[in-house]
């Protein structure tokens, strides 16, 4: 997911979230504080998925790198130029 569309969807999200808190308890305090914390929590969210995309594609790389060459069979052309 791309940055800039996480942040659109993020802040749909939180005001959607403030404007329902508000129509369920008429305060707009409390409708901020909501949203506020939707916030933190989507970003903690993204926060954990991104490292665990950067993690596991370290981890693949890394037993790609050490992997044997001596099972993989050469290549055959077949008798074509490139």
């Amino acid at each position: 997911m791309y940055l800039p569309q996480f942040l659109v969807g993020m802040f749909v999200t939180a005001t959607i979230v403030a404007v329902w808190t508000y129509a369920a308890t008429g305060s707009v305090w409390t409708a901020l504080g909501w949203a506020m914390i939707d916030l933190v929590v989507l970003q903690a969210g993204y926060f954990v998925l991104v490292t665990r995309l950067v993690s596991k594609g370290a981890t693949a790389d890394a037993e790609a790198g050490s992997a044997s060459l001596s099972h993989v069979a050469p290549p055959q052309r077949e008798g074509t130029l490139l």
